[in-house]
């Protein structure tokens, strides 16, 4: 039995179809009382699971003998995967993969440190594990169609940085995979797209599938946070993720990796595949 956890996000939303596609035994757990009714609704075995809440662990916990592990960003994330580690181990549980971040060996900027603190963690626990290590969402740009479609631009503080971005697809086929079949124990995947792309070449692809311009908007971390702001990010996370475009503009994940190609068999998702796909959402 596979314990998927925050299988309401946009990666385990993905990880969910792919292990029902495949017909594998897993139980999908929720923060949220209304997508877990709508996943039970669905026939899907569910569970209600709070990180911070001990109560809710064992039963989510009871038979399963590989996890998923997939924090939220919020306050204390570290301490929330440990909590969930600790019960696992308890549980008898014998694998995890651990979705973690591109880059966290390296710690080089805030999220990195606390996938690193909870994979040497994992990795003290004696449970078998797998960290798999994504670049950035191409769903991210879907938090961008509302402007998009309203002032035909996507504002970032990335300057000219090249961003190998990978689609949720890709990342949810690769754990499929790794949590489904042997061979992936004590390995770390660093997973990519095809292809590192600045956000003029994002906005240029953009533009050759909508049939209409659309640009990128270089911004200041000033003007990029109180944008976030505004749309509600809280601000210990703005901070999060303007250190990560503060990497970003270093190069560091312009980087292209095989990984997904070896695990899953398949060519990852190019960037005007995912536009094309997602078209309806961008307008």
């Amino acid at each position: 039995m596979i314990l998927v956890t925050g299988a309401s996000g946009t990666v385990g939303t993905a990880l969910v179809e792919e292990l029902k596609t495949g017909g594998h035994r897993f139980r999908a757990a929720y923060h949220s009382a209304h997508k877990a009714e709508k996943a039970r609704a669905e026939g899907h075995d569910v569970i209600a699971l709070e990180f911070s809440e001990p109560k809710t662990l064992p039963p989510a916990l009871a038979g399963v003998d590989t996890v998923f592990l997939l924090g939220a960003g919020a306050r204390g994330q570290a301490e929330r995967e440990i909590n969930v580690l600790n019960a696992a181990k308890a549980a008898g549980v014998k694998r995890m993969v651990k979705h973690s971040i591109w880059g966290a060996a390296d710690e080089r900027f805030s999220l990195a440190k606390i996938h690193r603190e909870v994979e040497r963690a994992v990795e003290a626990s004696g449970i078998a594990w797998t960290f798999l290590r994504p670049n950035g969402f191409m769903q991210n740009f879907v938090h961008e169609a509302a402007t998009i479609k309203s002032k035909g631009a996507i504002y970032q503080p990335a300057a000219d940085a090249k961003i190998s971005h990978i689609d949720v697809r890709d990342i949810a086929r690769v754990a499929a995979r790794v949590l489904t079949t042997r061979g992936h124990e004590g390995k770390a995947y660093e997973l990519s797209g095809p292809e590192a792309l600045s956000y003029d070449d994002a906005a240029n692809a953009l533009s050759r599938v909508l049939g209409r311009q659309i640009r990128y908007v270089p911004l200041s971390d000033e003007d990029a946070k109180t944008g976030m702001l505004s749309a509600g990010v809280p601000g210990f996370y703005a901070d999060h993720l303007l250190d990560l475009f503060r990497v970003y503009r270093s190069g560091v994940a312009s980087r292209v990796t095989p990984a997904v190609e070896d695990i899953t068999g398949r060519d990852p998702i190019a960037f005007e595949q995912f536009v094309r796909d997602y078209i309806r959402a961008f307008g």
